[in-house]
């Protein structure tokens, strides 16, 4: 229920409507709202090398078949990175192989023996997609790698779907007319860092209904301080949607406070819901919402409060928001994205071995 998944989602068909041919193979194809809603289109092959652990080495062998009658394999997220790179390397394939970056950081970059084991993978790739330049330049750092090998290709989100969507009804979420509701659409993991939004909700100056959209590990710390600050009344657990441009029409404001992104779909949704967003200073989100929304210090509960309590306080600012946060999303559009990746795709297709 991530951000690579959705951006699937949306593009796919749209591919095939372009005259691609698509497949989508799953290291795991375990039913999930995003999966069902693309099984629903009916629109490409979808194949899935059962619902173990993606970390199973031996998936490399399941992969092998499928790189001989691919002329272009574009792989999404670590640990396929590695199983493709390497089921092409061990079975002389000469499928042309694409990687998207979709992040800043990650935990392989910390260490000498990943950073060096990354160089040789990597280079097992035609290209490499960056979602946003931001992204390019910390990979680029991490790779030591010639710059000929990157394409940045901003992220894309569909417009018409998020303008289509008719707001969700507040009652059904427990909210009073006089609550404010603070959403927040990300995995629950430490590098979303959902704790520093949940500790910022008993210095807000307002009634308040915080809506939590995803799952993940920290569920159980996020339940767990939830109860401990005694605002069961005030946080709703959500787990996976597949109405989140419904939510966001109906929310007051978004939040991400995340440790570090790429390029958020998630953010960039909010501010083409017309919600505006509030987001912690850090790389891949600030570029995003600098001099649009509104940005706090990370892991700051009581600043991240103060820009809150600020926000909807003052019809005035806020609606100032609200425009530049519409005005900054309307640069990330999905047919944009769409279009750019097939002109990639065209150029590696045509370039010699």
């Amino acid at each position: 229920m991530g951000g690579a998944e959705k951006l699937l989602v949306e593009s796919i068909p749209r591919f095939v409507e372009q005259g691609l041919t698509i497949d989508l193979l799953l290291l795991n194809g375990t039913d999930f709202p995003f999966l069902n809603e693309l099984e629903t289109k009916n629109c490409c092959k979808i194949h899935s090398l059962g619902k173990g652990s993606v970390y199973n080495p031996f998936l490399i062998f399941k992969i092998i078949p499928f790189l001989k009658k691919i002329d272009l394999v574009h792989v999404h997220l670590f640990p396929a990175l590695y199983w493709v790179a390497l089921a092409k390397l061990i079975s002389f394939s000469k499928t042309k192989l694409l990687f998207t970056e979709h992040s800043t950081s990650n935990k392989r970059r910390d260490r000498w023996f990943y950073r060096t084991l990354d160089r040789f993978i990597y280079a097992k790739y035609d290209y490499i997609v960056t979602i946003s330049t931001e992204v390019k330049l910390f990979v680029k750092r991490h790779l030591a790698a010639k710059s000929s090998k990157f394409r940045t290709i901003n992220n894309g989100v569909d417009f018409e779907n998020i303008n289509k969507a008719i707001a969700s009804n507040r009652g059904d979420f427990d909210c009073s007319i006089d609550d404010k509701i603070i959403i927040q659409v990300a995995r629950f993991t430490k590098e979303k860092d959902p704790l520093t939004l949940i500790k910022s909700v008993p210095y807000l100056d307002f009634p308040v209904r915080l809506l939590l959209v995803g799952e993940g590990p920290e569920m159980p710390q996020a339940i767990d301080l939830v109860s401990s600050l005694e605002i069961e009344d005030k946080v709703s657990f959500l787990k996976s949607r597949s109405d989140v441009p419904n939510l966001l029409k109906m929310s007051d404001l978004a939040v991400l406070s995340s440790h570090h992104e790429g390029l958020s779909l998630s953010g960039i949704e909010a501010m083409a819901s017309g919600t505006p967003l509030v987001a912690s200073k850090v790389s891949g989100l600030t570029t995003l919402v600098y001099g649009a929304g509104v940005l706090f210090e990370q892991e700051d509960e009581i600043d991240l409060a103060n820009q809150i309590n600020k926000l909807l306080s003052d019809k005035n600012h806020y609606q100032q928001i609200v425009d530049s946060c519409l005005v900054r999303a309307k640069k990330y559009g999905i047919e944009s994205m769409v279009n750019e990746h097939i002109q990639l795709y065209t150029e590696v297709c045509k370039s010699p071995n």
